[in-house]
């Protein structure tokens, strides 16, 4: 399954989001997975990248297992599988495009959260926050969807009533 896993997703993945895609999705525990990926490792299946050697990839042996398994494991396990680690990929990326700084003051934290929109800055906020816990509470619930964020802040300041409640309706729903 995770010669699957990383042949789908053809892209580097680390330990501990393949242990923790594994176990969050019921197809694995933690001992079989590690298990797994040092006899994977051992094999020449997959492969640690040189500079990050918590980073694995897929090698050719570990396509030609993926291909197997298209018949052995069913489409749902499979499905479930790949979700789970494009959905992680989408997040890294976000979070990589999408600055927060948290910083500490006198009486809390600074929270600041930059909105990128590719190759330029389209906003950026600070927030006050008493203590450490809401600041990453903040920097958590910004990650999920700073597109959300800052389309929210244009309809507020813009006074795009229209946009405000259908931006609050997607939310719900």
């Amino acid at each position: 399954m995770i010669c699957y896993l990383l042949s789908s997703v053809d892209a580097p993945l680390s330990r501990q989001d393949i242990i923790g895609i594994m176990q969050d999705n019921g197809l694995a525990n933690y001992f079989e997975v590690t298990d797994a990926l040092a006899e994977l490792l051992d094999k020449g299946n997959i492969t640690a990248d040189a500079e990050h050697p918590d980073l694995l990839s897929a090698t050719r042996q570990a396509r030609m297992i993926a291909k197997q398994l298209d018949a052995a494991v069913p489409l749902s396990v499979r499905e479930r599988a790949v979700s789970a680690a494009v959905n992680l990929l989408a997040a890294a990326k976000r979070e990589r495009e999408n600055k927060v700084e948290i910083n500490r003051t006198e009486r809390g934290y600074n929270v600041t959260c930059h909105v990128s929109g590719g190759d330029m800055e389209l906003m950026s906020f600070s927030l006050y926050v008493p203590d450490l816990f809401q600041a990453r509470m903040v920097k958590r619930n910004f990650h999920r969807a700073p597109q959300n964020v800052y389309r929210m802040m244009l309809a507020l300041v813009t006074n795009n009533r229209d946009m405000v409640s259908d931006l609050l309706k997607e939310m719900k729903g």
